[in-house]
């Protein structure tokens, strides 16, 4: 499996299993956007915690060079992604925090073009080539999108 593809497993099994909870009678995922917000939020505890696993040293190569402190710049969007998922699932907060995470894949994509384009490797698995990442990237803030709304 590409390293990129479990974040997208989370957000699709996260959302569709929240839905069908919420199709189950749990009246607070009963509506496609909340079901949603359990996928947004699964993907980014996933991402977000990865910063500080086996695949750190990866996160911090895939920084393009022109960016100051890789290692400190993987640990704030470690930080900000695990803020984001949280802020997703709290109604007085999930809008803004959907809104913010969005941006922040937005600010993060160079990162994912410089490692397809570089071919490296995430705990032994090729990064993502660039093509299905951008496609996922698109998912992913869609799905940011639509749980903001």
């Amino acid at each position: 499996m590409l390293a990129g593809m479990a974040p997208l497993i989370a957000l699709l099994a996260g959302w569709g299993l929240a839905r069908v909870v919420g199709l189950l009678g749990v009246d607070v995922l009963d509506g496609w956007q909340s079901a949603l917000r359990v996928g947004v939020a699964l993907m980014f505890l996933l991402t977000g915690f990865a910063h500080w696993s086996k695949l750190r040293a990866g996160m911090i190569a895939m920084v393009p060079p022109w960016l100051p402190n890789p290692g400190l710049l993987v640990t704030v969007t470690g930080v900000l992604e695990i803020a984001g998922a949280v802020g997703v699932l709290v109604p007085a907060t999930a809008r803004i925090a959907a809104i913010c995470l969005a941006l922040l894949l937005l600010a993060m994509f160079p990162a994912n073009v410089h490692a397809a384009v570089k071919r490296m490797d995430f705990g032994g698995r090729p990064a993502t080539p660039l093509v299905p990442r951008t496609v996922m990237q698109v998912v992913f803030v869609a799905a940011c999108v639509g749980a903001a709304l």
